[in-house]
């Protein structure tokens, strides 16, 4: 922490013994600080639940099925509404001589740029691995954004989504022809991407005739075209993404070097309306829910990865949300543990004409990327809203963008390492913030100077009860007092109320920028992740002990004394224990300049002063009479 101000600093405004009132303010200061850090832990960072909401579990089966299932046809409600009642009632037509376009062997053709490595399989036309080159998994690979254990189950990427499961399970087996225009594939089908590339699957049988095209260039956006037709006439297909993202390695088997955590219980469902972004968490997303709304973009997101799809059509857009569950242990490193459902979420989206465009950004959640990738405008081109709403700082954009682009800002100018950028910038802000600090020093000797004068008024109405309406004036004398004496009875809580919104930046910033995500510092390997070695929390018991124990606390009692010098310090470094290692390293970074300023605060005429304050109250405490203790006002 940046800073934690010491509770015995403050002012001696109430209580025996001269320090009970505003010390008692402080402590309820501080346990406002744990309420308001415990909830904001509560309410935005989504917890995995013990059972799915009914709702979100359709579907609650183990991996060992390996056949995808087809989602089931939704139930209207609201602006949810189920299948299409035209497709529902699907007159009988006989089926049209077709002439049958098919491959006779499964074959992959491999599409790569710099930033990706993408495969796709000519059964089904859908792509069987995603792999992000400039990212990496905990094994040290390349990131592949297809989740193999639960795309095997629910269905792979670009595959179809249609309100009929025997359809939609011939058209993502069947064996599409493939064609190549902009690049020819090699024998063993790779393709070397140029500026322009595109890929047609094409397949037709009995009447079905089904055409997918994929356009890609040097960006991580690829362009998406679908078509299936039966008998001539438009089926509703749509373009889905049906098994999660990302870091989801909790599905990968035991004997597999993985994360250990369910990253799949962070995930969401993202999406734009009339230039409005709004997300929800997964487990309150309903499977098989379609929603014709004229939708900018709609994505499935975890905490750094997105796959956006951005129709080219938003008012003839139609979206459908998926969402299963697989059954895993509930400690992943137990087999043998209790089973508890984990989140698999997707989403399919397509043309209410039956004809779908649309593009789709599969990639991480960087702030240029995002901003540079833009909806579908009025005039028809990408001139609309930009996907960076994707990266959710909540409330506290206003504060964690600017720390976010100062931290990128240091690490592109010099120090290559966000982990000094993070010690750099703390080391600034507390330069910047150390005024605050000698004005709560200088409030908190100006409470002590006028103590006795508190203790007087408290002893004229010492003799009223606490529910006399009398104990008004007392309250009135003493704010006369503070105002006559310069004292702001609050000033010196104001260096922690800056510093709690730049903690919970800090934390929303670790949780949301996917720069921070395997960033290394010596031996922390990943900013985002708790330090393996612990040595950052015990580092903030140790400097917030010492930094308590040698600040001046003239009238507080010993027990309270030794129980802030112990508990608190415990308390947040247990705390940090498991929370991200570049938040303690911000946190340790503060508490070591703070054990420094309050080591040289000591030294001058004001801490001396204090110092002799308190000794000269301890030394009446046990009955010594001490020589007095003059102060300059």
């Amino acid at each position: 922490m940046a800073e934690f101000s010491n509770p015995n600093l403050q002012g001696q405004s109430g209580g025996s013994g001269g320090g009970g009132g505003d010390m008692r303010g402080m402590m309820a200061f501080t346990l406002l600080f744990l309420v308001v850090l415990l909830g904001y832990q509560y309410f935005f960072k989504p917890q995995q639940p013990a059972t799915p909401p009914p709702a979100a579990q359709t579907q609650s089966q183990t991996p060992s099925q390996s056949q995808p299932t087809q989602p089931a046809s939704g139930s209207a409600q609201g602006s949810v509404s189920g299948a299409p009642q035209a497709q529902l009632a699907r007159p009988q037509v006989a089926p049209a001589a077709t002439p049958t376009i098919a491959a006779q062997l499964e074959t992959t053709t491999t599409v790569e740029n710099e930033n990706y490595k993408i495969v796709f399989t000519n059964q089904g036309a859908q792509v069987k691995s995603w792999v992000l080159k400039k990212y990496f998994d905990t094994a040290g690979k390349p990131l592949d954004m297809v989740q193999p254990q639960a795309s095997a189950y629910f269905g792979f990427p670009l595959s179809l989504f249609t309100y009929e499961p025997a359809l939609t399970a011939q058209l993502n087996q069947a064996l599409y022809q493939v064609t190549a225009t902009g690049a020819q594939p090699t024998v063993t089908g790779h393709v070397e991407v140029p500026a322009t590339s595109v890929l047609t699957f094409h397949y037709a049988a009995n009447g079905l005739d089904v055409v997918k095209t994929f356009r890609f260039d040097a960006s991580y956006v690829v362009t998406v075209d679908a078509e299936v037709k039966r008998n001539g006439v438009p089926v509703r297909a749509l373009i889905q993404w049906p098994a999660g993202l990302g870091d989801m390695e909790e599905f990968l088997p035991s004997s597999s070097t993985r994360a250990s955590i369910r990253t799949s219980a962070l995930s969401q469902f993202d999406w734009s309306l009339n230039g409005k972004q709004d997300s929800e968490a997964v487990a309150k997303i309903s499977n098989n829910a379609t929603l014709d709304l004229p939708y900018s973009y709609a994505a499935v997101t975890d905490l750094y990865f997105v796959a956006a799809l951005l129709p080219d059509a938003p008012d003839r857009a139609t979206l459908v949300t998926l969402h299963n569950t697989i059954d895993l242990p509930s400690v992943l490193s137990d087999p043998n543990s209790e089973k508890k459902p984990a989140h698999v979420l997707g989403l399919a989206m397509g043309d209410t004409s039956g004809s779908t465009r649309l593009r789709l950004y599969a990639g991480p959640k960087a702030m240029d990327l995002l901003t540079s990738i833009h909806a579908t405008g009025a005039d028809g081109k990408p001139t609309g809203q930009s996907l960076e709403p994707l990266i959710q700082y909540g409330w506290l954009t206003v504060i964690a963008k600017p720390l976010y682009l100062a931290l990128r800002f240091l690490v592109e100018h010099g120090v290559n390492n966000w982990g000094w950028a993070i010690i750099i910038v703390t080391v600034i802000f507390n330069l910047v913030l150390l005024p605050t600090r000698v004005l709560m020093m200088k409030s908190s000797l100006k409470m002590m100077r006028i103590q006795p004068k508190v203790e007087a008024i408290k002893q004229r109405y010492a003799h009223l009860k606490t529910t006399d309406p009398k104990r008004a004036d007392m309250n009135a004398e003493m704010m006369e007092l503070y105002k006559v004496e310069g004292v702001n009875m609050y000033g010196s809580c104001l260096p922690m109320l800056i510093q709690m919104p730049l903690f919970f930046a800090y934390f929303r910033l670790l949780q949301n920028t996917v720069e921070l995500r395997q960033a290394h510092w010596y031996w922390l390997s990943d900013l985002s992740s708790p330090d393996p070695l612990h040595i950052l929390p015990i580092l903030i018991i140790i400097t917030m002990f010492l930094t308590q124990y040698i600040t001046p606390s003239p009238g507080m009692d010993p027990v309270q004394r030794k129980m802030l010098a112990f508990m608190m310090p415990a308390m947040f470094g247990f705390m940090l224990w498991t929370y991200a290692s570049g938040l303690s390293l911000y946190w340790g970074t503060g508490n070591i300049i703070n054990l420094a300023i309050q080591i040289s605060i000591n030294q001058s005429h004001i801490g001396k002063e204090m110092s002799a304050i308190a000794a000269k109250r301890a030394a009446k405490k046990t009955g010594v009479n001490p020589r007095t203790i003059q102060g300059k006002r």
